[in-house]
């Protein structure tokens, strides 16, 4: 009797001890709090990262629009400004383009001069006739600048390859004259 009384007795004293169990739960527990951590993290950064290319779009046309006739050297000036704002980013993966959209008398929209930066894919070519500007924004006879930015995030923590494309696009009516003209030099 004493060899079958002493297993039972040392299965009862071993469910009572609770001296490891908190070490258990922090073990299971810290692997999830330190993801849980760090994905708020990369979260509160992809976010961050999303806002200040809005800005950059925003402030990009903003500066285009004020403009009665723009060159590529202040189209540069203009583009090195949308760097300066997306910092601390990296700028590598920042794609832009500032285009004029003008519509004719029978509402027609054509693009009547284009600066890409970086290569952008979704930035017109000059003289193309596009249809996306609502007629609420861009009536017959008129004009737009349209600034569009695009940026690739790619997290801190590389898992499984992952990065976010960025898109926003501002249409600004100019300051200035009816029109922004392409100058030359």
């Amino acid at each position: 009797m004493p060899m079958t009384a002493r297993p039972a007795s040392t299965a009862r004293r071993f469910a009572r001890e609770i001296r490891g169990a908190v070490a258990v739960e922090f073990a299971v527990l810290a692997p999830l709090l330190v993801l849980l951590y760090f994905g708020m993290s990369e979260m509160t950064q992809a976010f961050m990262a999303k806002r200040r290319l809005g800005n950059t779009a925003s402030l990009m046309g903003d500066i285009a629009a004020q403009n009665p006739t723009i060159t590529q050297a202040r189209v540069d000036d203009i583009f090195q400004i949308g760097n300066t704002v997306m910092r601390p980013f990296a700028t590598t993966t920042l794609r832009w383009c500032v285009a004029s959209v003008v519509s004719d008398s029978d509402g027609k929209d054509t693009i009547a001069w284009v600066a890409p930066k970086n290569s952008p894919t979704d930035c017109p070519a000059k003289g193309a006739v596009v249809s996306y500007v609502s007629p609420d924004l861009l009536p017959a006879s008129a004009s737009v600048i349209m600034s569009s930015v695009s940026y690739e995030y790619v997290p801190t923590l590389k898992l499984l390859g992952t990065k976010f494309v960025f898109k926003k696009s501002f249409y600004l009516r100019p300051r200035k004259s009816d029109s922004v003209a392409w100058a030359t030099s």
